[in-house]
């Protein structure tokens, strides 16, 4: 009796024929012994790009435009909703500027 057709044991074997093919390969590339980012020695070699003054900014027109959009439609709930998510994600933001500033100090 032959079995009838079943994609899942299909995509499964296809699967187990690409993974196992793909670590018996030679001509596989060289993969970095250390992860690319969040190393504290990756830290100190990448400079942070994005100034304070710029991420607080782009913070405060996205929510700015989102508030706006509340208010035209005269939506007060939502408008103290984002007026209060305003103020969390900023001093989150600020928290984490300003470790990044003292690991810049470093």
């Amino acid at each position: 009796m032959t079995e009838p057709f079943n994609p899942r044991r299909l995509f499964m074997g296809a699967a187990k024929k690409y993974l196992l093919e793909a670590i018996d390969r030679p001509d596989r590339p060289e993969v970095p012994e250390e992860p690319p980012r969040l190393t504290s020695r990756a830290i100190e070699k990448t400079r942070m790009s994005r100034p304070r003054d710029r991420v607080l900014s782009n913070l405060d027109d996205m929510y700015r435009d989102a508030f706006e959009r509340a208010k035209a439609t005269g939506d007060d709930g939502q408008m103290q909703s984002l007026d209060f998510a305003y103020r969390r994600e900023q001093l989150y933001f600020e928290i984490l500027l300003d470790i990044r500033d003292a690991m810049e100090r470093r």
